[in-house]
């Protein structure tokens, strides 16, 4: 689970400011330039950008279309996609039975600390939280099929042999108690205060400059997405649902907001480098 807490600029680095960049709805592609005026509002310096660029694309997570034009790469189009999800999250969501989403990983092994990683990254943007015996849990509130779910999981990270069992029933020793696997009090408190800093930024956007205005949205936006995305997407019997998704339809609001600020300074920015 992720609490929201904002991002500060220093928190942003090379990688994760091009691959935040990446993943939002409005730019599938990003010429150089612009990654570099983006990266100027962090205290990034060009050459540094550069090089977090070409270690992106070694590893397949960028690609070049075109000279000096990057997009999503093969390696992380799918967890892009789920990423950009955020703002149809409501459509993942059924009425829950009382059944359980099971993931067993027992037999993957844990020596591969990449892929074990990648596999506990997975089941945590899915919301599955671990148990003392072994396994990760999920209510059974999701609207995907159990072998659609599956491919969302082993598209995202997850071992294309992980068992996921839909439970009805369970008996094992002591009764097990997985509604307290999440804190929906503190998950209740982040929502509320994710929606506070949207609205306060709201207010207060129409009085920045446009780098300011840009670096703001970035900073609350990421921050907000990240939250919603990795939420554990409790039923209303587990949760508060009603708050995060008041939560989810602000940031939607935000987030046109922001794509406004960041045209204003992408345009103020080649207006500055046009004059010379």
């Amino acid at each position: 689970m992720y609490y929201f807490e904002p991002l500060a600029p220093q928190d942003v680095s090379p990688r994760a400011l091009i691959l935040s960049l990446m993943s939002s709805e409005f730019s599938a592609a990003q010429p150089i330039g612009r990654l570099i005026s983006a990266a100027a509002l962090f205290g990034i310096e060009p050459a540094t950008l550069r090089v977090a660029v070409t270690r992106l694309l070694k590893e397949g997570l960028l690609e070049s279309p075109d000279r000096g034009v990057y997009r999503p790469g093969p390696k992380s189009k799918a967890l892009t996609r789920r990423v950009q999800g955020w703002h149809d999250v409501a459509s993942r969501l059924v009425p829950w039975n009382g059944d359980w989403l099971v993931a067993l990983t027992g037999h993957l092994g844990r020596t591969d600390r990449k892929q074990l990683r990648a596999r506990e990254r997975a089941l945590a943007l899915s919301g599955y939280q671990p148990t003392e015996a072994g396994f990760w849990v999920r209510p059974a509130n999701l609207a995907r099929s159990l072998d659609d779910h599956r491919a969302d999981l082993t598209g995202i990270g997850a071992d294309e042999d992980i068992v996921l069992l839909r439970a009805s029933g369970v008996s094992m020793p002591g009764a097990p108690d997985w509604p307290s696997l999440w804190s929906s009090e503190a998950l209740a408190k982040s929502y509320v205060q994710a929606i506070e800093a949207m609205t306060d930024s709201l207010a207060r956007l129409p009085n920045l400059r446009p780098d300011e205005a840009a670096r703001e949205t970035l900073l609350i936006g990421q921050a907000v997405i990240r939250t919603i995305n990795f939420d554990p997407l409790l039923p209303p019997e587990l949760g508060h649902q009603d708050d995060f998704l008041t939560m989810v339809d602000t940031m939607v609001r935000y987030n046109d907001t922001g794509r406004k600020c960041w045209q204003a300074y992408y345009a103020a920015a080649e207006e500055r480098l046009a004059e010379g």
